[in-house]
């Protein structure tokens, strides 16, 4: 028989919400800082005199590296520490140092600014999620993280449309300035306002890590997590689609320039519209579909993110492909074509990322959630953000000599491939995620 909650905890309260949507806001912000540069390739280009391939370190590697190399140490320290206070810093860091990308003179002043970004980053996702999990119960949890990460999706929306007509009218400085500011007073509500949740206290199953973090080594404690076959397996697959969404993410708006033929600003704000719009829908749809069908089933946790990542692979496809110049007229404004495949893609791109958090929040105990969810933001970070838009951007360079400016669209086109690799993997995890589900309850019931 299963036990009843380790800890009784009371009802979720409308200052739940306002700490979810606080840390909502700053995972928003810090987004738009990671994902602006995509907007101001081209005049950063021009300037700094430099090839895709050395933007591509510009905008993924350096981010990636120092993301994935700070984010799981960060994790553990939440996991002891007051986590919203950690995520209060950090987000004031990373906002100061997008500002800083602002001012840099060279290409080398702005590679260090770019990884000072991931500094201060490295804190923000893991322990939020950690926090969100210990703030709404199982049965609402999977819509309450797919709430909070909605902030990529916003952050797209908001940092490549807004982001591009700044960079059109004041300068790709400007651009950073003006993101990263809100940042700061951001840090300061969370601060102020987010009170720490007893860790666990919605869970029903006790384990030596519900109501602390393991006295065991870093070291030992990521090597255990990842001795969890569904675990491992989920982290191949979300480094798979994240090395496809980043290059995407990354290099569309510059696709768009070269390809199809749009202002810098058209470029941002369509494409921003086009995929934060369809992403925002889909990220809550699949939140709230997951959560009913996981009831019944909780194979659909990883099911459902599996399902996401091969729907999106023919959206991406008919994005790249369509033909230049064909438009939509909505209330008199003219709308490209292919921005309906971009929402598409969106839609559906959006389920894996929180959904595959959630399921691993799943397999652990409250007190080394920070530091499940940033081993698992390790594989995301560092092979997404990192090798996604350098592997595009050098793909690109070798293909232009003989494909011209259509080089960028066939190394985007190949990429996509590995999003249906990555679902191979979740079907093979399928089956373990269960069983490992089954034998965290029956170690709580003995």
């Amino acid at each position: 028989m299963t036990r009843p909650p380790v800890n009784p905890a009371p009802a979720v309260t409308w200052r739940t919400h306002i700490s979810l949507v606080l840390l909502s806001l700053v995972y928003i912000f810090s987004y738009i800082d990671r994902q602006v540069i995509a907007v101001v390739i081209e005049p950063i280009e021009r300037e700094f005199g430099l090839s895709d391939a050395a933007m591509g370190v510009l905008s993924g590697l350096a981010f990636g590296v120092m993301y994935a190399a700070l984010g799981i140490p960060v994790g553990r320290f939440a996991d002891k520490h007051t986590r919203s206070k950690v995520v209060a810093i950090c987000a004031s860091l990373w906002s100061l140092a997008t500002m800083a990308c602002g001012v840099a003179m060279n290409f080398w002043q702005l590679l260090l600014a770019r990884m000072s970004v991931a500094v201060g980053e490295a804190g923000g996702m893991a322990p939020s999620i950690s926090l969100i999990s210990d703030m709404y119960p199982k049965k609402n949890r999977a819509m309450a993280i797919s709430v909070f990460m909605v902030g990529p999706q916003l952050g797209l929306l908001i940092g490549l449309a807004l982001g591009g007509w700044i960079a059109q009218h004041y300068g790709w400085r400007h651009t950073f300035i003006w993101m990263g500011a809100p940042g700061l007073v951001l840090g300061l509500l969370v601060w102020l306002l987010v009170r720490e949740p007893q860790r666990g206290r919605y869970d029903d199953i006790a384990t030596p890590a519900t109501t602390a973090a393991p006295a065991e080594s870093l070291l030992a404690q990521l090597v255990r997590l990842l001795r969890i076959v569904a675990l491992r397996r989920v982290a191949i697959a979300i480094s798979l689609a994240g090395i496809a969404a980043y290059a995407y993410g990354v290099w569309v708006p510059t696709f768009l320039i070269r390809t199809h033929g749009l202002s810098l600003a058209q470029a941002g704000m369509w494409f921003g519209l086009a995929s934060g719009i369809g992403a925002t829908v889909g990220t809550v749809t699949g939140g709230a579909l997951c959560d009913r069908l996981a009831r019944r089933d909780r194979r659909w946790q990883i099911g459902m993110p599996m399902l996401g990542m091969l729907v999106s692979v023919p959206a991406a496809v008919a994005f790249l492909l369509w033909p230049t110049g064909g438009h939509v007229v909505v209330g008199g404004v003219q709308i490209p074509q292919v921005m309906l495949f971009a929402a598409v893609f969106g839609f559906f791109a959006s389920w894996w990322p929180p959904l595959l958090f959630n399921a691993v929040s799943n397999m652990v105990g409250a007190g080394e959630r920070s530091v499940a969810a940033a081993l698992l933001n390790f594989f995301l970070t560092l092979f997404g953000a990192g090798l996604g838009p350098l592997l595009a951007g050098v793909i690109s360079d070798l293909l232009t000599p003989s494909l011209g400016e259509q080089a960028l669209r066939w190394s985007l086109l190949g990429i996509m491939g590995l999003f249906v690799v990555g679902a191979l993997f979740l079907v093979a995890a399928i089956k373990p995620y269960r069983a490992h589900l089954a034998a965290m309850r029956d170690i709580s019931a003995a």
